[in-house]
C-alpha cells in the first residue's frame, strides 16, 4: 500500500493507528483525527483526540489512561483546587504546554492543521495528523439532563446521562480541509478504526463533502469495530446504541 488513511478518535483509534504505524512507512500513513470533542478549558484549546494519537505514536502517552502523558503530575490541579476549582478534566503539568503553545500559535492566525503539524514534528511522529477541519465543530448530546457539552457528558458525568440525541454543533459552516480531501482522494485504503462511531467517526463523515468522497472513493475500506459481544470494549458505545435505539 503506498497511501493507507485512517479515520479516528480517542484511544480505541489512537491504538489502531499505533499498529499501522508499526506496519507501514511514516510516509504512507495519514491519520484523520475527530475535533468534534475539541473545547476551550481555563482559557487553554485542547484537542483531546488530536493529542490522544499524538502522543501514543510518540511513544509518550500514559500506558494506563491510554490518554495523557507518561509519568505526568499534576500540580497546577492541585492548586486549581486550592482555589475551589472543581479539577475535572485532569491536565497534566507538562500535558499543559501542548495545550498554551497549541492556544498561542491559534491566537496569532495559524491554523489547527498547522499547529498539529508542528507539534508531531517536535515529538518526532512520522505519519502525518491531520484535524478534521480548521473550523470549530462542537459535539453536543440532548440527554435526559439536558443538552451537554461533549467534554461535560464524557469525562465530568462519566457518560451516566441517557443520550437521546446527538448535534454537531457548527457543521453547516465547517468544511474538511484540503489536506484531508487530499488524502481520501489519494488513498488506497480508507480505515474506520475502532472509534465511538456516534462521537468520533461521525463528526468527521458528517462534513460537508467527506462522506461522499470517502463512498466514491476507489480504496479498499476496513471498518474495524470495537463492539465485541455485544459490549463496547472501552467507554460508552454499546450504551449509547441501545438508547438512540439500535443494537449492539
Amino acid at each position: 500500500m503506498k497511501q493507507v488513511v485512517a479515520l479516528a478518535g480517542g484511544v480505541g483509534g489512537a491504538k489502531l493507528v499505533l499498529g499501522l504505524a508499526q506496519q507501514l512507512p511514516a510516509h504512507a500513513l495519514t491519520v484523520i483525527v475527530n475535533t468534534g470533542d475539541d473545547f476551550v478549558h481555563h482559557g487553554l484549546h485542547i484537542s483531546p483526540d488530536l493529542d490522544t494519537v499524538m502522543y501514543t505514536l510518540a511513544g509518550i502517552v500514559n500506558p494506563e489512561t491510554g490518554w495523557g502523558l507518561a509519568g505526568d503530575t499534576f500540580q497546577a490541579l492541585d492548586m486549581l483546587a486550592r482555589y475551589d476549582e472543581e479539577p475535572w478534566f485532569r491536565l497534566g503539568d507538562r500535558d499543559l504546554a501542548t495545550h498554551l503553545l497549541r492556544t498561542e500559535m491559534l491566537r496569532r492566525g495559524d491554523t489547527l492543521t498547522a499547529v498539529t503539524g508542528r507539534l508531531c514534528r517536535s515529538l518526532g511522529v512520522g505519519p502525518t495528523l491531520l484535524p478534521m477541519s480548521d473550523a470549530r465543530v462542537a459535539t453536543l448530546l440532548e440527554t435526559d439532563e439536558g443538552c451537554l457539552d461533549f467534554q461535560v457528558y464524557f469525562v465530568h458525568r462519566r457518560w451516566q446521562p441517557v443520550v437521546r440525541r446527538i448535534i454537531f454543533e457548527g457543521l453547516a459552516d465547517a468544511r474538511p480541509t484540503d489536506s484531508v480531501l487530499a488524502a481520501v482522494h489519494e488513498a488506497e485504503a480508507i480505515i474506520l478504526c475502532p472509534s465511538n462511531p456516534y462521537v468520533s467517526l461521525d463528526p468527521i463523515l458528517a462534513l460537508p463533502g467527506l462522506r461522499s468522497a470517502v463512498r466514491e472513493s476507489r480504496a479498499v475500506k476496513v471498518g474495524v469495530s470495537g463492539i465485541i459481544g455485544g459490549e463496547a470494549v472501552k467507554g460508552p458505545a454499546a450504551k449509547m446504541m441501545r438508547e438512540l435505539g439500535r443494537s449492539p
